[in-house]
C-alpha cells in the first residue's frame, strides 16, 4: 500500500484540528440551553458562583428565582440579579429563604415556584448550594461529614427528585425544548487528593445520581437533559472558609491549579450547557479530569473524547508519580500526620 502524501497528510491533520476547535467551541448545533422568556430556580444563589449564574441568566433574558438560607444576603442579590436583567420590564424576580439541608424541603420551594410562575413549572433547576470543610480523614468528625453530604449530595438529590416528579408526571406537558436539570458537584469527583475525605464522597455521590438520572428519564416521553457542572478552585466566600480547615497538604497539591472567579465559572458552565455538554467543566485541568475518568457516561462530543481520553491515559504517566512524590515528601519531612496540628497552634 502507498504511504499517503505530506500534502494529504497535512490535510487530514487540519481537517481534524478544525472539527476538534469547532466541536470544542460549540460551533455545531446552535445553542441547546437558551433561556430567554424562560424561568430559572438558582440554589445557594445569595453569593459565589450562585448568584453569578442567576446574574449572567438574568443578562440572557431569564426569570430566576434564587435560593438560599439568609433572608438578608438573599435581598441583597435580588438587587444585583434585577439589575443584570436584559429586558427589566418583562422579567421577574423572586427569592425563596430555605435550607437544602433539610429533609423535604424541595417540595415546598418548587410549590411556591410554580404559583409564583403564573402555575408552571419552572424551565430550568441548577443546584448550586454547597459547602466544604477539608480535614485528614483521621481527623475529622463524622458530623462534619455528614453535614457536608447533606447540604451537597441530600440537597441535590431532594430537589432532583422533586422537579422530576413534575416534569415526568403522566400530565406534564410534551415539549420540544427541553427542561433542564444541572447538578453541580467538582473537580474531586474526577480525581480526588489527601485533605478531602469529608467532602469527596457527596461529590461523586452526585455524579452517581446524574449517570443513573441521565438514562432514567429516556424513559419518559417528557424532554428533559441532565447536566453536570465540574467547578475547581472559585474565589469565593466559600473558598476562604474551606482554607482554614484545609491540611498544608491539600495546598500543596492543589497550588498550581486554576483559580477562578465565579463570574468566569459561570460564563464557562453556561457555554457548555449552551453548547449541550453533559459534563460541563470550566478550565483546562478540568476538562483533562473529564476525559480521563468517563467510563460509560454519556460523552460531550465522541470524537474529541475520544482522542482526548488517548492523550490523557499518557498524561497520567507523569501526573501520576508527581503527585504521589508530593505527598510522601510531605509525609516525610513533617512526621505523623497527627502532630500537625499541635504544631499549627
Amino acid at each position: 500500500m502507498e504511504y499517503l502524501s505530506p500534502a494529504v497528510v497535512g490535510s487530514i491533520a487540519a481537517l481534524v484540528v478544525i472539527i476538534l476547535v469547532a466541536a470544542t467551541m460549540g460551533l455545531f448545533g446552535g445553542n441547546q440551553m437558551p433561556v430567554d422568556g424562560k424561568t430559572a430556580l438558582i440554589t445557594g444563589a445569595s453569593e459565589g458562583m450562585g448568584l453569578s449564574v442567576a446574574t449572567q441568566l438574568a443578562a440572557k433574558g431569564a426569570n430566576v428565582i434564587i435560593v438560599s438560607r439568609s433572608v438578608a444576603k438573599l435581598e441583597v442579590a435580588l438587587k444585583t440579579v434585577q439589575a443584570a436583567a436584559k429586558n427589566p420590564e418583562k422579567q421577574k424576580f423572586h427569592y425563596i429563604a430555605a435550607d437544602v439541608s433539610k429533609p423535604s424541603y424541595a417540595t415546598p420551594v418548587l410549590e411556591e415556584a410554580t404559583t409564583w410562575n403564573d402555575g408552571k413549572a419552572v424551565d430550568v433547576v441548577w443546584c448550586i448550594a454547597g459547602t466544604s470543610t477539608p480535614e485528614l480523614f483521621v481527623d475529622m468528625s463524622m458530623e462534619s461529614l455528614r453535614r457536608q453530604m447533606d447540604i451537597n449530595f441530600y440537597g441535590t438529590t431532594e430537589m432532583s427528585q422533586a422537579i422530576l416528579k413534575q416534569w415526568a408526571a403522566p400530565d406534564a406537558p410534551v415539549d420540544k425544548e427541553p427542561k433542564h436539570l444541572i447538578m453541580t458537584t467538582s473537580v474531586v469527583a474526577f480525581y480526588t487528593i489527601p485533605g478531602y475525605a469529608p467532602y469527596a464522597p457527596s461529590k461523586w455521590a452526585i455524579r452517581g445520581l446524574a449517570d443513573t438520572l441521565s438514562q432514567e428519564v429516556m424513559l419518559y416521553p417528557q424532554n428533559i437533559k441532565v447536566h453536570v457542572v465540574f467547578p475547581g478552585t472559585i474565589l469565593s466566600p466559600g473558598f476562604q472558609n474551606e482554607n482554614l480547615t484545609k491540611p498544608e497538604i491539600t495546598k500543596i497539591l492543589e497550588a498550581d491549579d486554576p483559580k477562578q472567579t465565579p463570574d468566569e465559572v459561570a460564563r464557562t458552565s453556561i457555554r457548555g450547557l449552551e453548547n449541550g455538554d453533559y459534563y460541563v467543566t470550566v478550565n483546562w485541568l478540568g476538562n483533562l479530569m473529564r476525559l480521563g475518568s468517563l467510563g460509560g457516561a454519556f460523552r460531550n462530543n465522541w470524537l474529541v473524547d475520544i482522542l482526548g481520553a488517548w492523550l490523557v491515559a499518557i498524561v497520567w504517566i507523569f501526573i501520576q508519580p508527581d503527585l504521589h512524590g508530593k505527598i510522601r515528601k510531605f509525609g516525610k519531612k513533617n512526621g505523623h500526620p497527627s502532630t500537625y496540628k499541635a504544631r499549627a497552634e
